[in-house]
């Protein structure tokens, strides 16, 4: 990984992190570990006074573990070793930095993708960190490309688990090409969508009350331990790529009175979607995906939002923008420029909708991005 690797946050606040995993929450339901005990591992990040992280030594980046899986996945030329001696393995942020005393931050709860990790997005989460949100990035064991647990414990994506997100495969592949070359209004794109991930996709479906009880159960540890640092006055924010995106939705429509606003990172609303959406919501994706998503403008009782970037394609929502090199997997759009547009949609949403500061999120269109705005439906 080069320098570039580490986007420097940029608001008034230094950054803190620790990890916790909440063992034993319940039973295991994946199919690959009957008979097993489901835990959940959290990476929190938190604002600190910059002066109080002055001496202290930035926390590592990612761990010898995901760098090996990262490089047998994607074929890319990374080294821990190297990383670690030349100091690109560090993040912005800084391990058990001191708390703000008598100051309270609102939270973000964030969900990695299906076979993505808990990782993936740091550089998301620290830049909210720094503008002042408590965020908690929430692991999925068995679903991700590598879970790691605070005891050590490990869990790598079983094999095989494709052909079931996508069954079968091949005839999948095609009708989701079909979907991304659809044409047609907000209600005809949902029921081609709609059929298609009914006959293909229902795995994906089945999972989603997994991950939205994975979520719950790390907020509970939140709400327990850091009642006093965190404040939950206004709610909850909840944002996630990819399938994190949809487990934020599915949160927002079941307990809007929990879980107040979200946000989805170019996640497909797959699953039933037959609730109307009572908290703010808004939907990013890039071009091909972005006919995946439009129940949410057929249910949305609050404003919602379509947000499309150009020259993206769907990994180059993480972290792995700067670390893939191929402009086929992670999209055209300037590394830092998808960063910067993304963490800025970001700030503008949740400061308006979770802190409250803002009347109205100041969105504008641009040559990379397009924002809808829906008004609320009367349901």
């Amino acid at each position: 990984m080069s320098k570039t690797s580490t986007p420097k946050p940029a608001g008034e606040y230094a950054v803190g992190t620790f990890s916790y995993t909440v063992y034993n929450d319940r039973e295991e339901t994946m199919y690959n570990a009957p008979g097993t005990m489901r835990s959940v591992p959290v990476k929190v990040y938190y604002p600190a006074a910059k002066a109080s992280v002055e001496g202290l030594p930035k926390a590592r980046y990612l761990s010898r573990e995901i760098f090996a899986v990262l490089k047998k996945k994607y074929w890319i030329p990374l080294n821990y070793e190297k990383a670690e001696q030349d100091g690109t393995n560090r993040s912005e942020c800084y391990e058990q930095a001191p708390f703000i005393d008598e100051k309270r931050f609102p939270l973000i709860l964030f969900n990695h993708g299906y076979g993505s990790f808990l990782d993936a997005n740091t550089y998301l989460c620290i830049e909210l960190a720094s503008r002042g949100y408590f965020v908690a990035s929430i692991g999925h064991p068995h679903e991700a490309l590598i879970t790691e647990l605070d005891d050590g414990t490990t869990y790598k994506m079983p094999k095989g688990l494709v052909s079931k997100l996508y069954s079968p495969v091949i005839p999948s592949i095609f009708a989701i090409m079909k979907i991304m070359k659809a044409k047609g209004t907000n209600e005809e794109l949902y029921e081609q969508f709609d059929s298609m991930q009914k006959k293909y996709n229902r795995f994906i479906a089945e999972r989603l009350p997994e991950w939205k009880q994975d979520t719950k159960a790390a907020l509970r540890y939140l709400r327990e331990k850091y009642s006093d640092r965190i404040d939950f006055g206004n709610g909850i924010g909840v944002s996630g790529h990819s399938m994190g995106g949809l487990t934020a939705y599915s949160l927002c429509e079941d307990e809007p009175e929990t879980f107040n606003c979200g946000i989805n990172i170019d996640g497909g609303l797959f699953g039933d979607h037959d609730k109307p959406m009572d908290a703010p919501f808004l939907q990013m994706n890039c071009e091909p995906n972005k006919n995946t998503v439009t129940v949410a403008f057929l249910r949305n009782r609050n404003v919602a939002y379509h947000v499309i970037l150009r020259d993206m394609q769907h990994i180059g929502f993480t972290d792995c923008k700067y670390m893939i090199p191929l402009k086929s997997m992670v999209g055209k759009l300037d590394p830092d420029m998808e960063h910067e547009t993304v963490c800025r949609i970001h700030r503008e949403f949740f400061d308006t909708y979770l802190k409250g500061i803002k009347k109205h999120p100041a969105f504008e269109s641009n040559d990379v991005v397009t924002f809808t705005e829906y008004e609320p439906l009367k349901m």
